[in-house]
């Protein structure tokens, strides 16, 4: 396929991560301004504030973290709490079916793994078309490379 694009590609939903970011930052300022202003704070409770702001922060970078890495070697799949690179050969069908929340690949070893990097949240076409050039780059890779691991 002359159309594939020239690895290395990242996949990763960009209108979520610029809002979950955005949110992220604005959250962090307001509480902490907020607790600077209000006069009848302790300094332990102003803390408190600026920890509680800093949580949440932290909470809403970890759901902007997602997304998919296709290289020479394989996919590289990170989610919210981890990270897992596979072989091209591992993976046997990129899924998005209508109302599906994100990919899911149907690997080798019978399972199946949720890859948040592409999401239709709020971008639904442009997740569409991720989901299809992952398939396809899987379905080129897989088939131009036996599986030379097995011995």
């Amino acid at each position: 396929m002359s159309d594939l694009p020239t690895l290395p590609v990242t996949f990763r939903p960009g209108r979520t991560r610029a809002v979950l970011l955005t949110a992220g930052v604005a959250i962090f300022v307001v509480i902490t301004t907020v607790a600077m202003l209000l006069e009848r704070l302790t300094p332990g409770e102003r803390l408190s504030f600026v920890f509680m702001a800093a949580v949440l922060c932290g909470v809403l970078l970890m759901l902007s973290r997602p997304k998919v890495v296709a290289d020479e070697t394989g996919v590289t799949v990170v989610n919210i709490a981890g990270r897992r690179h596979l072989d091209w050969a591992q993976i046997l069908q990129v899924n998005l079916r209508p109302g599906d929340p994100w990919v899911f690949l149907d690997l080798s070893d019978g399972t199946s793994m949720p890859v948040l990097g592409i999401q239709p949240g709020i971008a639904k076409q442009r997740a569409i078309e991720d989901a299809r050039t992952l398939r396809a780059l899987a379905e080129a890779r897989s088939t131009a490379e036996p599986e030379r691991h097995r011995d």
